[in-house]
């Protein structure tokens, strides 16, 4: 079944639910019938090979990085703080592999269905924006927790021959979900303006990597410029999670880019009634 096909049926299933509980008539949001469409997208990740090759990539490139970073640490640094050294590292190097996989993940949630014709009889069924929309992003978050979780595979091992403050490492997760969940937002946003996957992964991953390696040089900037960028970057806003403390400004802060993007989003599903467009 194709992710459009798939994306109908969950669709329809859900509808009907809204169709008994509202005589008729389509009601406010519905936990039910966003819970369905997150089921039925779910299944379809799982029913293309996709999902597979991406979570694949990303664990072995993430393996790859937790065994260099620990062989650097034991090398270079092995008398020093494992948080300010290992942890720091590789936190900050699986970051970078969620930036090289998840826009991937997210170029095919609404510019498959236009490739496929689907989206406008999705709009047909009795679902509300937000219920679509939240019910992509929520399977995309599985997704996203699925990879995570692959990764404790790592601290376990280590902290079964060496003790260490469990809290750091729960402030590193904490972040990688945060900015994962940062990138998912945007991405979904891009693909509700695109009818190309192609474009829609494109057009994710390169402002992210721009605004990655916009205030590298900080000596191209004077004044509070480099401070003012710094304060939006969604990576330097990350930093204080991989060095193992929780600022609750940081955590402010990707809520808000989240929120900020699934407005954008909503608002972009909203355009079709009066631009035309599928």
């Amino acid at each position: 079944m194709s992710n459009g096909a798939a994306t109908l049926e969950a669709a329809r299933t859900a509808g009907e639910a809204g169709r008994v509980s509202a005589r008729g008539m389509r009601v406010g949001f519905s936990l039910g019938r966003m819970l369905a469409v997150t089921r039925k997208e779910l299944q379809s990740y799982f029913a293309f090979p996709l999902v597979y090759i991406l979570t694949g990539l990303f664990a072995f490139m993430a393996g790859l990085y937790a065994w260099t970073d620990l062989d650097f640490f034991e090398t270079i640094a092995f008398a020093k703080d494992i948080i300010q050294n290992y942890w720091q590292l590789l936190f900050t190097d699986i970051r970078f592999c969620l930036l090289l996989t998840l826009p991937f993940l997210t170029m095919r949630l609404f510019a498959e269905e236009r490739k496929l014709g689907t989206i406008e009889l999705l709009y047909t069924y009795p679902l509300r924006d937000g219920e679509i929309l939240g019910g992509k992003f929520l399977a995309s978050e599985v997704i996203l927790l699925m990879m995570l979780g692959l990764t404790v595979l790592y601290p376990v091992y280590l902290y079964s021959v060496h003790r260490f403050p469990l809290f750091p490492l729960v402030a590193g997760y904490l972040g990688l979900f945060l900015i994962g969940s940062a990138f998912l937002a945007f991405g979904v946003f891009v693909s509700s303006l695109c009818e190309s996957q192609v474009m829609a992964g494109i057009g994710t991953i390169l402002p992210l990597l721009f605004f990655w390696v916009l205030n590298w040089n900080e000596t191209s900037f004077q004044g509070n410029a480099i401070e003012a960028l710094r304060s939006v970057s969604l990576f330097d806003n990350f930093g204080t999670f991989a060095k193992g403390v929780i600022d609750l400004n940081h955590v402010t802060y990707f809520i808000f880019f989240v929120a900020f993007f699934v407005y954008l989003t909503l608002q972009s599903m909203e355009a079709r009634k009066w631009t035309g467009r599928r």
